[in-house]
């Protein structure tokens, strides 16, 4: 017999929208565990410092993920405080990243070899940040859980960072351009240096 009572509705829809936040987060964990592995090995081939350091940002969304992970598995507003400001800080070492990388492969005139296999890997890999990112989103606003809504802007990031790799690698490889991808990234320290600002100035 099915229940009409709308608060068992409630917790069932409730308890489904925290499992596809759960499946979310594996799902970018386990994508970033395997990013980690292909991107050493693209790296190494091609000698190319963006790919290197797309690997530490493929660190970086792994510990986003597991706070939420441990956010998500309790409940009260310090745990959730502290899952933010912990999220925070992974936008501050993104952005952190994404501005050393730059300027060291803009002083030094780096030029990395070609890579298929990052081209191949980075462009998989904006499309899936993406989707996550959108899914996150949405699942985080149905659950009014601003930790899973601001690390879904991690995910979103990284999306972003992939895209923009992709446009350096392809650019170095068709026209010798390999200051694109480092002037593309930091672009994208704007971004996350003001998501640190909303994070720990309380405004999520």
């Amino acid at each position: 017999m099915t229940s009409n009572d709308p608060e068992q509705g409630v917790s069932a829809s409730h308890r489904a929208l925290v499992r596809r936040g759960f499946a979310l987060e594996y799902a970018t964990l386990g994508w970033n565990v395997v990013g980690i592995v292909v991107l050493a090995v693209a790296a190494i081939a091609a000698r190319s410092v963006a790919l290197a350091g797309f690997g530490l940002d493929s660190l970086i969304e792994i510990g986003a993920s597991t706070v939420v992970i441990w956010e998500l598995s309790g409940t009260g507003e310090a745990r959730q405080r502290r899952a933010l400001r912990l999220i925070g800080v992974g936008f501050g070492l993104l952005a952190l990243y994404l501005l050393a990388q730059s300027a060291v492969v803009l002083a030094t005139g780096f030029h990395p070899h070609h890579s298929p296999l990052g081209i191949g890997w980075t462009a998989v890999t904006a499309g899936v940040m993406f989707a996550l990112a959108a899914g996150k989103a949405r699942t985080g606003a149905a659950l009014d859980n601003p930790v899973l809504r601001t690390e879904g802007r991690v995910t979103l990031v990284d999306g972003l960072l992939a895209v923009a790799v992709l446009i350096g690698l392809v650019l170095n490889s068709a026209l010798g351009w390999w200051w694109a991808d480092p002037v593309a990234s930091l672009v994208l320290v704007l971004y996350a240096v003001r998501e640190v600002r909303e994070i720990f100035s309380g405004a999520h």
